[in-house]
């Protein structure tokens, strides 16, 4: 039996955009295949195996598809994927699609908990896994995992290395002969692919997305970056399996006709290695990543390259400071991406705009119809009014990006979808006079100290701007008196490490209040990653709470 998946926004408002061409209204599949068709030669993957063009590719998948098919998998059916970016994650995506199956991608490193919570609640019947990958045995780990997972049927191991007993080959499955395999071709406005948020929640939230919402909305949200109109090179930093890596297969490849240039693990040598290489026009990554790179182009030891059309920056936004520095190192636009799985997205696109500026908060750029719709509503209020320009409320979005639902989570669909499908993303924002987006914070993240909020955020992107700050990341710590307090984990710009007093003194030129001062600082010479590729903050959290030898704290007060 699948997984219930129900679209929470009215179907006459879905049909419209179909109906007037802001979706194309396809499955995702055959819009790949008509791609296929127009430029058969065209290259659609670069990884470390090297090219491989749209036919070649399109081979791959049509064999995998019919391997699948012949285990039983079809319409309906969620397959999970955690593969690293390779041409593997990419005939993985496209096969299911064209099995009018549900993709379940996650990143590799996910906890075992975590990733059988994931397949148990989608009733994954299927999934396709690495045999190994830096380490670890994602394959083996899963199988081992069986006995929680009544619905799964299949572990498919990929790559070189030992099959574990019990898994299917994935290289065998490639074998199959797909002459007589037949694509499905399933409604656009079904489930296409399931995004994996952390979020606030106890376990990783999934939400459904249409084929529509993926090719249509995100698809507009890419499109509006790609000013020549011809079929981008997108150099994907973070995994294909993230959210931000959504804008992958089924943007990049299957909307736009694109090439999708891959590093199976981010470094800033090898993203910059491909950068030159590759010529990619579009870089895609967070602002760690960013960062990182900028350190290594500062010691001029890498190759030279030609700029790209852009560096989309999501996650989180990048500081103005950086950010300048980064469109002078990378000679092109720097687009900060304001956007999340649970269906919002609005950027500060290709025209130069400040992400920073006087006004509060974050600027986010101008919102996009095309993409999502957003407005600023009451907080806590059944029918989520509207509020008048200028006003803080919380930021909510509905458009052609929107998601179905959550997955087996109708907790999650009552908490963060209204009764005409408007997503709450519990961030709190406006909108200035002049139509853009600004985020000033967010309802849940925020760090509690003796009863009064602290935004991480905020404090967050004031700290950014000190000369000896390379990167910053704020999280809150227990404490037996005030409940929390805030502490700033810090990359140094440069061989002098600022002190708790250097901060706070910049803190109080720029006229933040001094109960939203950090009160611990550990310094860092990177910051780690999750396998989405963001900051880990519940691992800098564990090395606060845990004294790290580095820490300095004041006294209580």
């Amino acid at each position: 039996m699948s997984v219930e998946l129900r679209d929470l926004l009215p179907t006459a408002l879905r049909r419209a955009w179909a109906v007037e061409g802001t979706c194309p209204d396809l499955d995702l599949y055959s819009l790949y295949r008509a791609r296929r068709i127009t430029d058969p030669h065209h290259t659609a993957v670069v990884d470390a195996k090297g090219k491989l063009c749209y036919t070649a590719l399109d081979r791959q998948v049509r064999c995998l598809a019919a391997g699948l098919a012949a285990r039983g998998i079809g319409t309906g059916d969620v397959v999970g994927i955690q593969l690293p970016n390779n041409r593997n994650a990419v005939v993985a995506d496209l096969a299911t699609a064209a099995l009018g199956a549900i993709a379940l991608p996650f990143p590799i490193g996910r906890g075992g908990s975590e990733a059988a919570s994931l397949l148990r609640r989608s009733q994954a019947v299927a999934v396709i896994a690495a045999v190994e990958y830096r380490g670890s045995r994602p394959a083996a780990d899963l199988l081992a995992l069986r006995h929680e997972l009544p619905a799964l049927r299949a572990v498919i191991a990929a790559g070189p290395g030992d099959v574990p007993e019990g898994a299917l080959a994935l290289a065998e499955l490639l074998r199959t002969d797909a002459e007589t395999f037949v694509p499905a071709r399933p409604d656009p406005d079904t489930a296409a692919r399931i995004l994996v948020s952390s979020g606030s929640e106890a376990e990783p939230k999934m939400v459904a997305y249409s084929h529509n919402a993926l090719a249509g909305g995100r698809g507009n949200f890419l499109a509006s970056l790609i000013p020549d109109k011809q079929p981008p090179r997108c150099l994907f930093l973070v995994p294909l399996a993230s959210a931000f890596g959504s804008n992958g297969t089924p943007v990049t490849l299957a909307r736009h006709g694109g090439t999708l240039v891959l590093l199976d693990h981010f470094t800033p040598q090898a993203a910059l290695e491909a950068l030159a290489a590759h010529r990619p026009t579009h870089v895609l990554g967070v602002p760690t990543m960013i960062r990182m790179m900028l350190d290594r182009i500062a010691t001029g030891a890498h190759p030279a390259f030609t700029p790209p059309t852009a560096v989309i920056v999501g996650g989180s936004p990048l500081d103005e400071g950086t950010a300048e520095e980064a469109r002078l190192a990378f000679g092109c636009p720097i687009v900060n991406l304001y956007g999340s799985a649970d269906g919002v997205n609005c950027h500060t696109g290709l025209t130069g705009e400040r992400a920073h500026d006087d006004g509060p908060g974050t600027r986010a750029g101008l919102p996009d119809p095309r993409v999502a719709d957003i407005r600023i509503a009451v907080t806590d209020t059944a029918h989520m009014e509207e509020v008048p320009t200028g006003t803080v409320g919380e930021i909510v979005a509905r458009g052609p990006m929107t998601p179905l639902c959550y997955v087996a989570a109708p907790d999650l669909d009552a908490r963060y979808r209204t009764a005409d499908g408007w997503v709450r993303t519990g961030d709190l924002g406006l909108v200035d006079q002049s139509g853009a987006l600004r985020i000033v914070g967010r309802l849940k993240d925020v760090v509690i100290r003796g009863g009064a909020n602290i935004s991480p955020a905020e404090v967050e992107l004031h700290l950014a701007t000190h000369p000896l700050v390379r990167d910053v990341v704020c999280v809150g710590i227990p404490d037996p008196l005030m409940g929390e307090r805030l502490a700033a984990c810090v990359v140094p710009r440069d061989a002098r490490t600022p002190t708790l007093e250097d901060l706070g003194a910049h803190l109080d030129a720029r006229g933040l209040e001094r109960r939203k001062h950090p009160e611990h600082l550990l310094t860092v010479d990177e910051l780690p990653l999750t396998p989405a590729g963001k900051p880990d903050r519940a691992r800098l959290r564990e090395r606060l709470t845990g004294r790290a030898t580095r820490e300095q704290s004041p006294a209580a007060n």
